[in-house]
């Protein structure tokens, strides 16, 4: 197969991972810098030029497309999509997985599980949401970010109500959740290719940070999931369309809860910490949905 993988740079581990993987099983595969990417739109015909150089005769693209790239990497994406090559994240389930908003209204709608959440554009009716979304303390999240960046841990209403408008007076779009105190600082990376769970690991912050990203010092260790968890994370993964996925769960008294759904997870911290080579699932993977 001739793959595409669309990255700002091989050199991260996540993609040269891929690579590799591409390489073993046989593969021809190049990495394209999707900002990069010139795209030319005709009627009856799509092209797509990069480095002055046509790219053709594509079989499968893997999209790792970051959070600041999100637009131009979806607009890349459907370009592929249209020249009829097969992609492993749709344009329109990462645009749809990287709005928060959109992500959680649609996995409630379905009835997964998820910390109660309140979004306002209104600074007069923030004190409302946050008596409505429960007690202190309150996670507070920008609706577009990533690796632990734009979350807030606000230990009074107060306080809270304080963040949320300034957040709405600079035009930054938040949403405000409820703390889950028994998840203690730890969360559960799932991580799903296809319909399966190939890889689960435990995230634990450090003490004094309640947010458990590695990127943030946390640290992790591999983890048994429960029936529920896998479920959970399989479900969510079906529900929002996703291929590939790194689904975040935290651990509450009445169950496990989804909240996130990462479309391009790294692969560095759960191959480190479980052993499991997932850039070799993912390739096997999509050489049975080329196929």
């Amino acid at each position: 197969m001739d793959i595409v993988i669309l990255s700002r740079s091989a050199n991260l581990y996540s993609t040269n991972a891929l690579v590799e993987a591409a390489r073993r099983r046989g593969h021809f595969v190049r990495v394209l810098d999707h900002m990069q990417c010139d795209l030319i739109v005709n009627t009856g015909k799509l092209e797509l030029n990069y480095n002055y150089e046509s790219i053709k005769r594509v079989d499968a693209v893997i999209p790792r497309i970051g959070y600041s790239a999100t637009a131009y990497g979806a607009a890349v994406i459907k370009h592929f999509e249209g020249m009829g090559v097969y992609t492993l994240l749709s344009s329109q389930v990462l645009l749809s997985c990287r709005d928060k908003l959109s992500c959680l209204q649609h996995l409630a709608a379905h009835d997964v599980p998820i910390p109660k959440t309140g979004v306002t554009n209104n600074q007069y009716t923030v004190r409302d949401i946050l008596h409505q979304v429960s007690q202190p303390p309150y996670v507070i999240k920008l609706l577009h970010g990533t690796q632990g960046l734009g979350v807030i841990l606000s230990e009074t209403r107060n306080n809270a109500e304080s963040i949320i408008e300034a957040f709405i007076k600079t035009e930054d779009n938040v949403l405000v959740q409820q703390y889950i105190p028994e998840s203690k600082g730890s969360d559960l990376r799932v991580f799903v290719v296809g319909n399966k769970v190939v890889a689960a690991m435990k995230r634990q912050a450090q003490p004094g940070e309640f947010r458990s990203n590695l990127h943030r010092g946390g640290y992790s260790y591999v983890v048994k999931l429960s029936s529920a968890e896998e479920e959970l994370a399989l479900k969510t993964a079906q529900l929002m369309g996703v291929n590939v996925a790194g689904i975040d769960i935290l651990q509450g008294s009445e169950g496990p809860m989804v909240i996130e759904v990462n479309v391009s997870p790294g692969l560095e911290g759960i191959e480190g910490t479980t052993g499991v080579d997932i850039a070799g699932d993912i390739i096997r993977y999509v050489e049975q949905s080329y196929k």
